[in-house]
């Protein structure tokens, strides 16, 4: 009987507060901030898209810390929120993102993130160059 009880709670996920949009974010530009990601920048999406409430777009050194920066994240999103992640780009590790559900985050390398300028599609006139 224990044999089944160990079995079956080993296949349910943990149950886990997902938490607020907020406080996903706070946690996101924590981790970020705390992991060395360079150019952090938070975009408020509420009533503006319905693909997330914020976008978080920062830089990595190289492909190897945007690939660690990604799956240190998902991994700590996973564990302390209970949330999993989709990962799109990781292999290539120019340009990973990360949609938690709440909050989509870009991770790219430098030269790629100014190639593309993402922020300057979500952010307000003029506040790209503020940044």
């Amino acid at each position: 009987m224990a044999a089944n009880a160990a079995t079956s709670t080993a296949k349910a996920a943990p149950e886990k507060d997902p938490g607020t949009s907020e406080e996903l974010l706070a946690r996101i530009v924590e981790f970020l901030e705390a992991e060395k990601a360079e150019e952090l920048v938070q975009i408020d999406l509420r009533g503006r898209s319905e693909i997330a409430d914020y976008m978080v777009i920062c830089s990595g050194r190289s492909t190897r810390q945007v690939t660690a920066l990604a799956e240190k994240l998902t991994d700590t999103i996973k564990q302390e929120f209970g949330r999993f992640s989709k990962i799109e780009g990781k292999s290539q590790g120019d340009w990973v993102l990360i949609d938690t559900g709440d909050v989509v985050v870009h991770v790219f390398r430098p030269e790629v993130r100014e190639f593309y300028q993402l922020e300057k599609m979500w952010l307000p006139a003029g506040a790209a160059d503020a940044e």
